[in-house]
Formats: C-alpha cells, structure tokens, sequence
C-alpha cells in the first residue's frame, strides 16, 4: 500500500495565514530534505492563544510571530519536542509574550551529524507535561496525547473542538518520518500510530508541510504510513535471510535511489528497526550495543 502523501502546498514565508477556524500557521524559512518548505508554527484561538513549535530561532521568523501576535495574549508555548526545527524559539518567545514553555521533558541526545533536525542541547520547557493534560482559552481546548517513537519525548496536541491533532514531527503529510537511535524508538512509534489512529481524527495538522483531512483518509494514511514501517522491516529480515549482515549494504538494496545526503539518515532508521528486533528476540547482534556498524544476523541462524 503506497502512502497517499500530500505535498500540495501554498504559502508566503513570514504571513500569518487562517488554515481553519481555530488554527493559523507561520511558515519559518528553513527548508531542507527533512523539513520540506519549513517549520509551520501554528497558534490556536483568537485573542488568548496557545503557539506550537515555535521553530528556529530565526530573527527575521521570530518578528514574523510577533507581527502575527500583536495585540493578543499567550497564553502557552507548547513544544511537540526539543529538535532544532521545532524549540529554539520556544524561550525567546515565551520571554518576550512573559508566559512559560511546555514540554514532555527536555531534548534527548540524537544522531549528532546524521539527520537534518538535530537536538536542541539548551532545550529546558518551564514545566513538564503528560498524557491527558489539557490547556484552553476562548472556545479551544488542546489535550497531550503522548506519541514516543520520532524521539522518546514527543508529544502530539488534539484540538477537541475540530476533531483535529497537531502531529509535529509524528506523522507528516509530505513524507515518513525518521526514527533514529538512541532517542528515536521503532517499536515505540508502531504503537503511538495506534495512538494516534484510534481517536479517529477528521484532520492531522504536522509541523512540516500541509494537513492530511477527512476521517476516512485520515485513517487510511495512518495505515499506509504503519504498512510502510512494516514493509522496510520484512525487507530488512529479508535482507538477514539472504545472509546480509551490515546496515549500509541493507540500505543500498532497499533504498534505491536514494541520494548520498540521506544515506546516513536512512542507516540510522534501519538500526532503529534493528534495535526493535533484537528487542523481540528476532535477531542478534555482534555488539552488546547495536551501531551502523555493528553485524546482525537472524536469531534462529548459526552465529
């Protein structure tokens, strides 16, 4: 089942556009492969707001959200997680509206080097949240729904009054997500997408790129996205069955055409699928801590 990805988008970096009754989005100047057109800051309400995923701390990006801002309350600074596409901005910009940063936790250690989003090191929210808690202002409710897996702090937001769910960097529109070691868990992402795809959205609203709408397809794209995961995995047993027995040789077999800037990122999303067998007990490593360059091999294959 191919994902139905939706890369349609139309945007001005730095306007303030009404994306739905309750939301509108900031689009920040940093694209790159692993954030498409750039980070979409979305602020919910009118008049008492909430902003999620600040972005980089941009100069030219942050008076984009003050212009955006001007003449109304924040309330909160919600961050889905402490990469450098998403909570730079969070501090300066819960200083300048005098309000406090809301988090998960702060930023895990990622592949340093390896991926395009990398760890905000100085990321510290004002105060921790957990599944189920809830903030509002006029005529909007936002509730954490705790989605471990893209790191093992991510947090997505369920907008109650439009059946609708920021994602973050959980499930994009545009393209999978990467889960890489340490702070990216595979095992955790198959049952956040579960998570996610119970509560039966009408729309997902990721941080990158543009919405994925309607119930039916909603769901269907959660689907794909899942079947995608599980469609690498079975490739990389595959690849083991064949007595392949290093990541970079598995990535050059599965991922075909893939462009050298995101081999690195790619070996790091074949060792999270890794790290989730030898947890199943599915295969064995020669290392008591699995690496790229680490050998594997089945489980049930003499060593």
């Amino acid at each position: 089942m191919p994902i139905p990805f939706v890369k349609d988008i139309d945007f001005t970096y730095g306007a303030v556009e009404q994306v739905s009754p309750l939301l509108r989005r900031v689009i920040a100047n940093n694209p790159s492969p692993f954030t498409y057109v750039g980070t979409g800051v979305y602020i919910v309400g009118q008049g008492e707001v909430a902003v999620i995923d600040p972005g980089p701390h941009d100069p030219d990006h942050f008076e984009a959200l003050k212009r955006a801002l001007a003449g109304e309350t924040v309330k909160y600074v919600l961050v889905t997680h402490g990469h450098s596409d998403h909570s730079p901005l969070a501090r300066p910009l819960a200083a300048w509206a005098g309000c406090k940063v809301y988090a998960k936790d702060e930023a895990e250690p990622t592949a340093k080097g390896v991926l395009g989003s990398e760890d905000d090191p100085g990321f510290r929210p004002d105060v921790r949240v957990r599944d189920g808690d809830r903030f509002s202002g006029p005529g909007w409710t936002l509730e954490v729904i705790e989605t471990p897996g893209h790191t093992r702090t991510h947090i997505c937001f369920e907008l109650k009054e439009e059946n609708a769910c920021l994602t973050g960097d959980h499930i994009m529109g545009w393209s999978t997500t990467i889960v890489a070691p340490p702070d990216g868990n595979m095992a955790d992402y198959f049952d956040s997408l579960d998570r996610i795809e119970t509560r039966g959205f009408e729309t997902l609203w990721p941080t990158h790129g543009s919405p994925v709408r309607g119930a039916a397809f909603v769901r269907t794209f959660i689907q794909a996205y899942r079947q995608h995961r599980q469609t690498r995995e079975d490739g990389i047993l595959g690849q083991l069955s064949c007595g392949v027995d290093d990541i970079p040789t598995m990535v050059r077999a599965l991922y075909v055409g893939l462009e050298d800037r995101l081999f690195p990122a790619a070996c790091m999303s074949v060792l999270g699928h890794m790290m989730k067998l030898i947890a199943e007990g599915r295969v064995c490593c020669d290392s008591d801590t699995p690496v790229v360059q680490s050998r594997y091999r089945l489980a049930d294959m003499p060593g």
